[in-house]
């Protein structure tokens, strides 16, 4: 039986490699949305919850797009394998704690990818991963900015760990105007 087969384009070997290691990474930034969405949702955390599945959705889609640029340009993406997923938290403010030292880390990879591809002289690659770059930087932004709430309000009391839910149920809003699915 033949197949169609799609033709190699520029795409180097190492940097479709390094492509599909951010295609698992941004796989398993959605896990660990996911998983503490539902650490939140469980301890009545409803906003944060909330939040943290929109995320897990919207790295879903930055994996997508991430994939499917790959195919496009005649490599192959990789599903990633994903496990080792954390699921129990002591408190929410870990919850955001880690997510700030997870969005730091993808950021690191993104600008490594970036550089890579810069010295392969692999243009293309490095405009497609523009949009990355800048998408990263609100992703710290908004992580930082949870942790400043946790700050202000302070977490010593329900009433307390309440406000800062209200204040991320807030946030969800100005998140879900940003969708990231429509640039797929």
């Amino acid at each position: 039986m033949k197949t169609l087969k799609r033709l190699k384009t520029s795409l180097t070997a190492e940097v479709e490699e390094q492509l599909n290691k951010q295609i698992r990474m941004e796989g398993e930034s959605s896990q660990f949305y996911l998983a503490a969405g539902s650490w939140c949702e469980k301890e009545g955390f409803v906003n944060a919850a909330e939040f943290l599945y929109h995320h897990s959705e919207e790295e879903r889609m930055h994996m997508m797009k991430i994939f499917r640029y790959v195919n496009e340009s005649g490599g192959h993406a990789l599903a990633p394998e994903i496990g080792n997923i954390k699921t129990e938290f002591a408190a929410v403010r870990e919850v955001f704690e880690l997510l700030l030292e997870h969005e730091v880390a993808v950021t690191r990879s993104i600008n490594k990818i970036v550089d890579f591809c810069m010295q392969k002289k692999d243009y293309g690659t490095f405009q497609f991963l523009q949009w990355f770059v800048e998408e990263q930087r609100e992703e710290e932004e908004l992580a930082r900015r949870i942790l400043e709430i946790f700050d202000l309000i302070g977490e010593n009391s329900e009433h307390g760990l309440w406000m800062i839910d209200q204040e991320i149920g807030k946030l969800i809003k100005k998140a879900q105007t940003h969708n990231p699915s429509d640039e797929i």
